[in-house]
């Protein structure tokens, strides 16, 4: 996916719209960008540009804030997020070995989304559910005690729903 974000006339037009909307208002760039996320889906430099130029803020001012903040991200979601956590006690019991089983099968690295738009990889941090460790997740279901094969099954059994 490391390919040019194309931009839609009509989305463009639809962020022009909401930028020209909270331009005048105070602190205009948090929902200009809450704006742009819900248009495209997504922040990438490309939209980045159309609300530094039609705001002044810079580009690095810009970028600096989407990724701050976790709910705007830089490229486009898949339908479904699998997260496997890193965080220390997943990580003592293995979950890199998970995470690396489940890039191999969804055919994609970290903070990237399948070519078929369904799912989005993420490692992810504590949780809290160290005492299920090693853990990871299909959208908003926590799967404990994972292992190579368990994840790989749920993998399957979700894409096949």
């Amino acid at each position: 996916m490391g390919n040019k974000f194309e931009i839609a006339e009509d989305k463009k037009q639809e962020l022009l719209k909401e930028i020209k909307r909270y331009k005048k208002t105070p602190g205009p760039l948090m929902p200009i960008l809450h704006e742009a996320q819900r248009i495209f889906g997504c922040i990438p430099v490309e939209v980045q540009k159309i609300v530094s130029l039609e705001t002044g803020v810079s580009i690095a001012e810009i970028n600096g804030v989407v990724t701050f903040y976790s709910s705007f991200t830089l490229s486009p979601k898949g339908e479904h997020i699998v997260g496997v956590c890193l965080g220390t006690p997943c990580y003592v019991r293995g979950s890199q070995t998970i995470l690396d089983a489940v890039k191999s099968e969804l055919g994609v690295n970290v903070d990237e989304t399948t070519e078929d738009g369904f799912f989005t990889l993420e490692a992810i941090r504590c949780i809290g559910t160290c005492g299920m460790a090693p853990v990871m997740s299909i959208d908003e279901n926590v799967y404990g005690e994972i292992n190579v094969t368990k994840a790989q099954k749920l993998i399957r059994e979700a894409r096949s729903k």
